[in-house]
């Protein structure tokens, strides 16, 4: 069987987290934790922004995260340091296991497709850089709708826009809230286990498989084809 597959971005085919050296050189001895901070909290935006009902597109739920973390950690930068760190997301590295991934599940006649929470120039942007948008066939961005992941018609507009069912359409992602969302709707889903020691949200939702890359998920659909 071949699926049109929906990849999420960040976390799952570039490191959001992937922002140490250029982190160091302004904060510092606590890079590692402001990024990994800056990171839930702008994706923390985004789920607020979605209940509420009051949507700006994901570039401002990055900026308000960084200033968040900025006052967590007593930190003044200038509005041009901070234009030069918000624009290091473009530089995202893609995991090393993505391309040989992507070049195996294009092999097997899947349809592949970024989406992302991210606004679609920026996220073509960052594929570009990162030399993953030559292995891609789409880039589909919540920004159409003005909502956020995991609002059901986010999937469902996953779905019209790669013209499949929930039988055919599958969601991957790194992140358990984005799988569980995904399954809610009726799509098959795939958590990417980025890290042994990750747990898997418990909500009585289980995905249909969990994989720790994409070569491994290649591996697994080429096995059931």
């Amino acid at each position: 069987m071949n699926y049109s597959i929906g990849f999420d971005v960040y976390g799952t085919l570039v490191d959001p987290v992937d922002m140490g050296q250029h982190l160091e050189t302004l904060i510092g001895n606590h890079a590692t934790e402001f990024g990994q901070l800056w990171h839930e909290k702008k994706v923390e935006y985004a789920f607020r922004r979605a209940l509420m009902r009051q949507y700006a597109d994901f570039t401002v739920c990055t900026q308000q995260a960084l200033q968040y973390c900025l006052n967590v950690y007593q930190i003044t930068l200038s509005s041009t340091e901070q234009q030069a760190l918000m624009a290091k997301f473009s530089q995202l590295s893609a995991f090393e296991d993505v391309i040989p991934g992507l070049n195996e599940l294009a092999k097997q006649g899947h349809f592949l497709a970024a989406f992302s929470n991210g606004p679609e120039l920026s996220v073509r942007k960052l594929l570009t850089n990162s030399q993953i948008m030559p292995h891609l066939q789409s880039v589909i961005s919540v920004d159409d709708l003005h909502t956020y992941k995991p609002n059901p018609d986010v999937y469902h507009y996953l779905m019209k826009r790669v013209q499949t069912d929930n039988n055919t359409c599958m969601m991957v992602s790194s992140n358990a809230w984005d799988v569980i969302g995904a399954k809610a709707a009726g799509l098959q889903a795939v958590w990417v286990k980025r890290g042994a020691n990750k747990l898997f949200d418990p909500w009585d939702i289980q995905p249909d498989l969990i994989v720790s890359d994409l070569i491994e998920l290649a591996d697994v659909l080429k096995q059931k084809s």
